[in-house]
């Protein structure tokens, strides 16, 4: 794998601390969002004034494949909600639905995922087997964050709040490159 270039978040030390023994499962996102630049400047916001930390993933894939790792494993970052304590987040830039994620008419996540990334998130995930000896489960945002939330257009409909990584993500061939078994949906 390429160099993961480190660049922590601000308020990265004020994020808890953990033992490595403590993470299982990787959570596979996507940004929803246009760029990397725009995903750091989410990265940076505080969100949680009592801690003064924000929503981020550990590492950041780019679609050609470059690695950004925004948090130490060692943290729990903000990623995914009741999952944070035992998982690492690795987040793909793909723009999702931006810029209308609530949105009932624009619900399609149609943007495909480039070779390069996919590329570079095997050899993550392999990196991480060897660096984090309880991992064993892998999956997506989508299948841990269920909730629904109004719609943005139309107050009475109901929307997923997450779908992430999507149906364009190519989960048979992740799957074939890794040990990790998919975590199946509560």
């Amino acid at each position: 794998m390429a160099a993961v270039r480190f660049d922590p978040l601000p308020y990265v030390d004020k994020l808890a601390a953990r033992p490595l023994s403590q993470i299982d499962l990787v959570v596979i996102h996507c940004t929803e969002l246009p760029d990397l630049a725009i995903a750091r400047e989410y990265g940076e916001r505080v969100l949680y004034p009592a801690s003064g930390t924000g929503n981020s993933g550990h590492w950041y894939l780019d679609r050609d494949g470059a690695a950004v790792q925004y948090v130490p494993h060692e943290r729990v970052a903000h990623h995914v909600r009741g999952h944070n304590p035992r998982s690492v987040g690795i987040e793909l830039v793909n723009r999702g639905r931006y810029p209308h994620w609530l949105d009932s008419r624009r619900q399609a996540m149609d943007e495909p995922y480039p070779p390069a990334q996919i590329e570079a998130l095997s050899r993550l995930l392999a990196q991480l087997r060897e660096t984090l000896p309880a991992l064993a489960w892998i999956a997506g945002h989508e299948d841990l964050d269920t909730g629904t939330e109004a719609a943005s257009d139309d107050p009475a409909a109901r929307v997923r709040r997450k779908l992430d990584p999507g149906p364009l993500f190519p989960w048979p061939q992740v799957l074939a490159a890794t040990p990790l078994q998919r975590l199946a949906a509560p």
